[in-house]
């Protein structure tokens, strides 16, 4: 039987993944920094900016599936956030891609981002599998050098078969940041300034997710791609706070600014970036992963916000 490891197994992404992978009767284990917890799962401690507990881990193991990364930080106090992540993303990453070849590990699967692409899309021109790389940022950065290092390193050498799945914003049960403050402002009824924003924007549900990352563990088209994954629904940042209100029980308030004077407010506030995930566009166009694997999101948009505000 394949065994599977999952690094990261504990977190967001991690613990919907394994139940996913156990329901399809998948003998996992996963590491954590925090080492064993309770759970029938096998848990080993092992950090990958660590040595150490990895051949243990890695023993008997025929497919890694790598989540553990330095995520965005909303409050970064570090002095060279880029080699932060680099340590983390990249140079952890390469860690554990060793330790897996050295062990046998047939392939390794890399949740790496769509920002590697870049911040945003024009209308009507989504990102693609053909899309250049272009991140804007130091998590965008570190992941597409560790796309660059696994591809580089170990899938043309032959040594390990890798697949990597690029994400755009995750949405699902104990979702964090600019999603779950969204969600408070619905909860307490506040009007919300957006209801004249005209975007598109894809979204993925965690489930959509971890079934992709189940039929990348098998298929025998996946290694050696890099798959781009969405909901397949892109959706305007108005409709994204009606799906939430709705899931909610409740009605959103819209009032309709005119997006440039928000632009400009946000801008003299320092929260230029923020602009750009309320007001821009990014779309992705999924038919490439589609193709190649036979697959299509499982779970729609709207049942997925309603899943993840229901859970949360």
């Amino acid at each position: 039987m394949n065994k599977i490891l999952i690094t990261g197994g504990g977190g967001f992404v991690g613990r919907v993944l394994c139940g996913v992978l156990e329901h399809r009767d998948r003998e996992i284990r996963i590491v954590s920094r925090g080492g064993a917890s309770a759970g029938p799962t096998p848990t080993f401690c092992c950090d990958v900016c660590s040595d150490a507990g990895w051949v243990e881990a890695l023993e008997g193991v025929d497919t890694v599936v790598h989540l553990a990364a330095r995520v965005h930080v909303m409050r970064e106090t570090s002095r060279d956030p880029l080699a932060e992540f680099r340590e983390v993303n990249v140079e952890g990453t390469r860690r554990v891609a060793e330790f897996a070849r050295a062990a046998g590990v047939r392939r390794l699967v890399f949740l790496s981002s769509i920002k590697v692409l870049g911040e945003k899309t024009m209308p009507g021109a989504p990102f693609t599998q053909e899309s250049p790389m272009s991140p804007q940022d130091p998590y965008g950065i570190s992941k597409a050098e560790a796309e660059e290092m696994l591809v580089n390193h170990f899938q043309e050498r032959g040594d390990i078969e890798t697949v990597i799945i690029r994400p755009p914003l995750v949405h699902g049960p104990g979702m964090g940041g600019n999603l779950a403050a969204l969600a408070g402002w619905i909860r307490k009824g506040l009007p919300l300034p957006f209801g004249a924003i005209d975007n598109r924007r894809d979204l993925l549900g965690v489930d959509n997710l971890c079934d992709l990352i189940a039929v990348s563990i098998e298929h025998a088209d996946a290694p050696g791609k890099r798959l781009l994954a969405a909901d397949g629904e892109a959706v305007s940042t108005p409709q994204l706070i009606r799906a939430m209100a709705a899931a909610l029980g409740s009605k959103a308030c819209l009032p309709k600014v005119p997006p440039a004077l928000l632009a400009a407010a946000l801008k003299t506030l320092g929260k230029s970036a923020l602009w750009e995930r309320l007001g821009g566009n990014l779309e992705v166009d999924i038919s490439g992963t589609c193709r190649t694997l036979g697959w299509s999101p499982p779970v729609s948009f709207p049942s997925g916000i309603e899943r993840a505000l229901a859970l949360s």
